[in-house]
């Protein structure tokens, strides 16, 4: 995808305020054992923000990323259509880099998300990456497919 491509599907979405939520949402973070703390901001279908933060566990399976926690937070509420998502994360809360989804959260995503599901990282909150779901996982299998 092109970047002016990119950037017509951004417009109208409430980027200040995703990202605003996703670096607050990585106060809540738990991360004792990584240090590693993740923010996600999830736009619903209905311009709803819903706030998520990684949860790590000592037996590290049991843990969970921000951008479930968010999706999980939605969807148990009732909430299955999504439009985008801000993803931030660094060690000890500091963001020096760009931090994608991991594989887990892509499929999670892809569960409820169209291809062209907006995937938004940044570095800081003037810089960052725009990626569709599809760019992040191609041929994803899930029931809409």
């Amino acid at each position: 995808m092109e970047e002016n491509e990119r950037k017509a599907l951004l417009e109208g979405l409430p980027i200040e305020q995703m990202l605003d939520k996703a670096w607050s949402m990585m106060d809540f973070a738990y991360a004792p054992y990584s240090h590693w703390t993740v923010g996600a901001a999830l736009l619903d279908a209905d311009g709803k923000i819903w706030g998520g933060c990684n949860v790590e566990n000592a037996a590290y399976g049991p843990s969970n990323c921000a951008e479930r926690t968010a999706v999980f937070k939605a969807v148990s509420e009732g909430v299955t259509k999504f439009k985008a998502i801000v993803v931030v994360g660094g060690n000890e809360g500091q963001v020096e880099g760009y931090c994608p989804p991991c594989g887990v959260c892509r499929q999670v995503l892809a569960e409820f998300c169209a291809a062209d599901f907006l995937v938004i990282m940044p570095k800081s909150k003037t810089e960052y990456k725009v990626r569709t779901l599809a760019e992040l996982l191609p041929e994803s299998f899930s029931l809409s497919k």
